[in-house]
């Protein structure tokens, strides 16, 4: 995931935990908030329920590889809609230690979608 993308803050993490809105989904958690900016920022975190730390990092770069192809297609919705910007907060659940890459990019496809943030699944699994 890009940096212009992630929010990585502290401030930035409680403000929208505290005042966002969740979806919960087995694998993974969204927590999603309106923001000033114009732009989509996305934070991702696995806390110690999600297993040692090999476990929870393999579950955020699972959780990032899985985000990659729906951000322009979450911005394309922003850009269409003049809707202001999205922070946006996912968190691993323990079952996304054992997810394939699909299982997570259709859960976050899921919760976008619940979320209304997208509309249909545009996933592009072209590398870049």
């Amino acid at each position: 995931m890009q940096r212009r993308f992630r929010l990585s803050r502290s401030d930035d993490f409680k403000r929208v935990r505290r005042t966002g809105k969740s979806y919960a989904h087995p694998l993974v958690v969204l927590v999603a908030q309106a923001s000033e900016q114009k732009q989509i920022r996305i934070g991702v975190t696995a806390g110690k329920t999600t297993g040692t730390a090999v476990h929870r990092n393999r579950a955020k770069r699972l959780l990032r590889e899985a985000m990659r192809p729906l951000i322009p297609a979450l911005t394309l919705r922003l850009a269409q809609d003049n809707a202001s910007g999205w922070d946006l907060i996912l968190i691993a659940r323990p079952a996304l230690v054992t997810a394939t890459l699909e299982d997570t990019r259709s859960a976050l496809t899921n919760l976008f979608t619940r979320a209304r943030l997208l509309q249909s699944v545009p996933v592009d699994e072209s590398p870049e």
